[in-house]
């Protein structure tokens, strides 16, 4: 639960970060730049809201909310990676 929480944490930190730059970016650049954080932002709650669920959840349903807390994780990372690779300018 721990790892799960600092990894959004870690991630969210990122999207800060590339929200940033989207922000100093040129006006073309601009909106493209801030709509790929809002895809990130949405992303990061889905995984915020999985994890909060993880947290409520008793012993029977764990290992199917853990499975889905650790796939919409995997898919914020993915997302912010690729995000971030677009934004190297």
């Amino acid at each position: 639960m721990k790892k799960l929480k600092a990894q959004i944490d870690e991630w969210s930190a990122k999207i800060d970060h590339l929200k940033a730059k989207a922000d100093k970016a040129e006006a073309e650049a601009q909106a493209g730049y801030l709509e790929q954080v809002e895809e990130l932002r949405q992303k990061q709650r889905d995984a915020k809201t999985r994890l909060e669920e993880l947290q409520a959840s008793g012993k029977s349903a764990w290992e199917e909310l853990k499975a889905d807390a650790e796939s919409a994780l995997h898919t914020l990372g993915e997302a912010v990676r690729a995000a971030s690779a677009r934004f190297k300018w």
